[in-house]
């Protein structure tokens, strides 16, 4: 992000390069308006129609999967920060309670009847033209446009009925999501993996690539560094928070880190407590 509050863009597309699988270091409110796209969640793989709203936390490796036809690629999308949505939160109201993934029954996905569906759009559009105009008390308009959305998203998201809308990735390789995911502190292989659940290990590899997009080398690394991420900018020491990741040694944790957000450890470690911008 290029502010330390909420950015907001209403993008169309006819052509799309590939997305790779990325986190941020914000909330993200994804309003999906036309095309033909399917959106992976960490495990969880949703096939989008019109109106649909995704709730994606900091930590949430995610990848839209965009299929190139006629219709235009559309969609309106939000990034805030959590220290702006804090800011805003009350003892009495969270308004980052709708991403949190460990509430029972959390999904990414709001898919709403046309009343709420269309009321959360015109708050969004609403936004977009608040964020981008230059009249009188526009900023101010904005932020009371955005704190009105996110109190509806969260209505909506602990009172809708939801079911899991979801193509699960195939139950072998959304089992080995889930052990990644518990166990990314542990040691992780190819090898180990496929032992643990009694698959071949080639066909493991296949079918962990083709449905989530990335090998599984590529995914336990990016899980390690989303979770050393966000030790460093609780203030934990870097070298004590590549241990806390399962990574083998300093060296190999501060090349990976150099090399995903070319910036080292120690330094993103500075900002982060400096409250500078450092690395999304």
């Amino acid at each position: 992000m290029l502010t330390d509050s909420y950015e907001i863009y209403r993008y169309r597309d006819s052509y799309l390069n590939d997305v790779a699988l990325h986190h941020h270091d914000f909330y993200e409110v994804y309003l999906f308006l036309n095309g033909n796209v399917s959106y992976t969640v960490e495990s969880r793989n949703y096939q989008l129609m019109p109106g649909d709203i995704l709730l994606i936390g900091p930590l949430e490796l995610h990848q839209p999967r965009i299929t190139v036809e006629k219709r235009p690629y559309e969609r309106i999308v939000l990034w805030v920060n959590k220290s702006f949505l804090e800011q805003f939160s009350t003892p009495q109201t969270t308004l980052t309670h709708c991403f949190d993934h460990s509430v029972p029954g959390h999904t990414n996905l709001l898919r709403l009847s046309p009343a709420p569906r269309q009321h959360i759009t015109d708050l969004m559009e609403r936004l977009v033209q608040e964020s981008n105009s230059e009249e009188y008390g526009a900023d101010l308009s904005a932020v009371g446009c955005l704190v009105q959305l996110l109190v509806e998203l969260n209505r909506q998201a602990s009172s809708t009925q939801h079911h899991e809308l979801t193509d699960k990735s195939g139950p072998i390789v959304t089992n080995v999501l889930n052990y990644i995911n518990d166990h990314y502190h542990e040691e992780l292989s190819l090898d180990l993996l496929a032992s643990r659940f009694f698959v071949n290990k080639y066909h493991l590899s296949h079918e962990f690539n083709r449905l989530v997009g990335t090998s599984i080398y590529r995914y336990i690394i990016q899980k390690r560094l989303v979770i050393a991420k966000q030790l460093l900018s609780d203030g934990l020491p870097p070298t004590d928070v590549y241990q806390h990741c399962g990574f083998g040694d300093y060296s190999n944790f501060y090349r990976a880190f150099k090399a995903e957000y070319g910036i080292s450890p120690k330094d993103f470690s500075g900002l982060a407590q400096s409250g500078g911008s450092a690395a999304s």
